[in-house]
């Protein structure tokens, strides 16, 4: 209190503190001393880890290649219908971006369609849908006759669900499509939308390499050892341009699923360099070991 005036004064809270515990841990985390597994890696270690892998991975892989190139004389259905293409480059890069996936979803409300040229548009009108994967279409069909009557083909859901529910627009129907002077490939039915396409929606998932096989259809009859099957085949698509081949595949799946020798000579391929690392080092220890104590001695 100064000449009856007043004044005040301002108290201000101590900084808080960090609790011991917490502060200890970041400086163990700083310091790196929290508890960590710190392995010895010795060369029996080493050794032991090469040949328990190899020993694994080989019969991993000879059973996965048995699996995958096992014939049965009796083909239970379902029995996938595949088409293969030889020398068929899908994975070429303008090819591969030439496509509009919003206007795959969303139709002509889409204005994003610069990358289709040249199939983005034709006498001024758009083309749903765009690029030249959609007009490359495969447009071969197939028809399988066994006796005196035909088997029935099953072409829905041959292409992925996700596809279908969420890249393919259920109300985007194709417009002025495969009306120019150059047609690629198949047509498009205009009244059908294009998440119910389903040959297209197999198609547009492009391949990664020249030689590849897309899913026809399903035949959901049994096949017998001696069934005579024949086969009526619209050979519509050109592949002669381009020096191209086309196969017609029939194959069941088993539990590792359809035919496919990539995961078996990957794992007997580990298998095997994990054995011969293996080997290796065991040569190179035993040489070590000897040097040493020919130099004790």
């Amino acid at each position: 209190m100064d000449n009856g005036s007043a004044s005040t004064v301002e108290r201000s809270d101590p900084p808080t503190r960090k609790p011991l515990w917490r502060s200890q841990a970041i400086n163990k985390f700083t310091q790196q001393n929290l508890p960590a597994c710190k392995p010895v890696l010795t060369p029996t270690w080493v050794i032991l880890t090469f040949l328990l892998i190899g020993t694994i991975f080989i019969p991993i892989g000879l059973v996965s290649l048995h699996a995958s190139r096992s014939v049965n004389r009796h083909m239970k259905a379902p029995i996938y219908i595949y088409y293969q293409l030889d020398n068929y480059y899908q994975n070429h890069r303008r090819y591969v971006k030439s496509r509009s996936n919003q206007q795959l979803l969303h139709g002509l409300g889409s204005n994003k369609t610069s990358l289709c040229k040249p199939e983005q548009s034709n006498n001024g009108l758009p083309i749903v849908p765009c690029g030249l994967v959609a007009w490359s279409l495969f447009n071969d069909t197939y028809k399988f006759i066994r006796g005196k009557s035909e088997l029935n083909v099953n072409r829905k859901n041959i292409a992925w669900k996700s596809d279908r529910d969420h890249k393919f627009g259920k109300h985007v129907y194709p417009f002025n499509f495969q009306n120019g002077t150059l047609i690629g490939g198949g047509k498009l039915n205009s009244s059908v939308p294009l998440s119910d396409q389903e040959d297209l929606i197999v198609w547009m998932r492009t391949a990664a390499l020249p030689s590849f096989r897309k899913l026809y259809g399903r035949i959901e009859e049994n096949l017998h050892a001696n069934d005579v099957i024949v086969v009526n085949l619209m050979n519509n698509y050109n592949t002669y341009s381009f020096g191209g081949k086309k196969k017609l595949v029939l194959s069941t799946s088993s539990w590792l699923g359809g035919k496919n020798d990539f995961p078996g000579f990957a794992y007997i391929f580990v298998g095997s360099y994990c054995i011969v690392i293996a080997i290796v080092f065991m040569l190179l220890h035993v040489k070590n070991s000897r040097n040493t104590h020919v130099g004790y001695n």
